[in-house]
């Protein structure tokens, strides 16, 4: 179908596709709602959130880092695979690429455990799909130890062919894993998008009557939720309010020593400053400058 536009150029109408979208995102999307994955997806959820990890599950989480470590962990097992897989294209290399056959299932172990603990937190939709990314992965990762198997008994031809078939199937994890990431947003920071829409100078928030000491109170600023406190010694705090780990509504939430705690998956957040002293959230939530004149609360976004 043609028209014409203000320019006077004649151009082409796009109309949507009665098909909707391509095959690659109607098999995700498929994933994604396949609550037949949910019962198991239960028990592998209560069993890693039981392993006694202590301050290891947000060292694991990537707390320290500011984002995700998984993704950081994944490049030794995928880099490894990838150049074994180059060097088996190439004559005399055997060696070479059995040691990277072996460096990277040495370093899939500490990955899979860094992704478990992170899926562990996720939302059901985002869950489905991450299992059938670690299934993926379980696979590949078999079919590297069978080949590495082969290439120690001398059966180079066969520990190639598993080499390469264990490619193909990382490969497909890592598509996975990228839908995850950047689709669903597993690891963004779900609350940066949100200050980045406020500006530098203070807003008013409210009367100060209006905040009942030690009761979370969602207001708005340019837009943007934001959860305010004021505490016994009439100091107010405020944060925005969207959890940068899942989005989760932080004034629904509870106060505890200091800190808000989101009511989705438990992140704690120090009033003060938005540092996220617990996660799983790996960073910090965008906090406010708070001041009172004539019994009104202004705030301004923290540099």
């Amino acid at each position: 179908m043609r028209y014409t536009d203000v320019s006077g150029t004649r151009a082409t109408r796009q109309e949507p596709s009665p098909s909707g979208p391509g095959r690659t995102m109607a098999a995700l999307d498929a994933v994604e709602r396949l609550s037949a994955l949910d019962s198991t997806a239960t028990r592998i959820r209560s069993w890693v959130k039981g392993l006694p990890l202590g301050r290891g599950r947000d060292a694991l989480h990537g707390k320290w880092l500011g984002h995700p470590v998984h993704p950081l962990m994944v490049q030794v097992p995928v880099g490894s695979w990838l150049s074994a897989a180059a060097l088996d294209l190439v004559p005399g290399q055997r060696r070479g690429a059995g040691v990277l056959v072996a460096l990277g299932l040495a370093g899939a172990g500490p990955a899979a455990v860094a992704g478990w603990v992170d899926w562990a937190e996720l939302r059901p939709g985002q869950q489905r799909v991450g299992l059938v990314h670690a299934a993926c992965n379980i696979g590949a990762v078999g079919l590297y130890a069978g080949s590495l198997v082969m290439r120690l008994r001398g059966r180079h031809a066969k520990g190639r062919l598993l080499g390469f078939a264990g490619l193909s199937l990382i490969s497909a994890g890592g598509a996975l894993g990228g839908h995850l990431a950047y689709r669903q947003a597993v690891g963004a920071n779900h609350a940066e998008g949100m200050a980045a829409r406020i500006g530098s100078q203070w807003y008013e928030l409210g009367r100060l009557e209006e905040f009942p000491v030690d009761v979370l109170v969602r207001r708005s600023v340019e837009a943007v939720p934001v959860v305010a406190v004021r505490r016994a010694d009439e100091r107010v705090y405020a944060l925005v309010e969207q959890c940068s780990h899942l989005g989760g509504p932080l004034s629904q939430g509870h106060l505890t020593d200091g800190c808000v705690k989101c009511p989705w998956h438990g992140s704690l957040f120090r009033l003060s400053d938005g540092w996220n002293v617990h996660g799983p959230a790996t960073s910090a939530q965008p906090a406010f400058e708070t001041r009172v004149e004539d019994g009104m609360v202004h705030v301004r976004l923290r540099d």
